[in-house]
């Protein structure tokens, strides 16, 4: 499959109905410690909002609720795989993308034949606390040769700026975070993301 080169990543159905009708058609649904309940009616929002504008949801980690809802695409962490059941969630319908920060996890993402990897963080995030370093661009190269046909997803610190040495290395998309959502111009800055990723797409 071929991923758009500008994966955009939220944490509510109300930026996804902000954002997604700017032209954003591949974005990642990430709520987190939510009810079930508030989190079916984000997934149901933010599913209607992607219909509507033929962009393709994925759904973080809660692979049951997103059978439930009828979507067909999530993303899980290495934790989340050790405990999903990967063969509901092919039955389902679901295609699958995996993170990974090292070299067991990348090959324990690739036994599982997902629908991309992902890798971070390239650089330095303030998403969330982690133990892995930041991986840089070379090792970008690297995953993509391991990877294959695989798409490989860049995650952690990307920005408009950084994009260009990303798909230098091989990166199929770039996925974006804390760059639009904690932008003073969220809107702004996504336009300038599609348009920096145009001669990718």
């Amino acid at each position: 499959m071929k991923l758009d080169p500008f994966y955009l990543i939220v944490d509510s159905a109300a930026s996804i109905e902000r954002l997604v009708p700017l032209g954003v058609k591949l974005v990642q649904l990430r709520v987190k410690n939510t009810p079930d309940e508030v989190l079916r009616a984000h997934i149901r929002a933010a599913r209607a909002t992607c219909e509507r504008h033929g962009c393709q949801l994925i759904i973080n980690d809660y692979w049951r609720l997103a059978i439930d809802e009828g979507c067909d695409f999530v993303h899980l962490g290495q934790e989340d795989l050790a405990e999903a059941d990967l063969e509901a969630i092919r039955r389902g319908g679901l295609r699958l993308g995996l993170s990974t920060h090292d070299h067991l996890e990348l090959e324990t993402a690739l036994a599982a034949e997902p629908d991309y990897v992902a890798l971070g963080p390239v650089y330095p995030t303030i998403l969330k606390a982690m133990k892995w370093a930041p991986q840089g661009l070379d090792r970008i190269a690297e995953w993509k040769r391991r990877a294959g046909d695989t798409p490989l997803v860049a995650i952690g610190g990307l920005t408009v700026e950084r994009i260009p040495g990303v798909f230098a290395q091989g990166a199929d998309s770039a996925a974006v975070v804390t760059d639009i959502t904690r932008n003073a111009e969220p809107e702004a800055r996504t336009r300038e993301w599609l348009a920096a990723t145009a001669q990718w797409r």
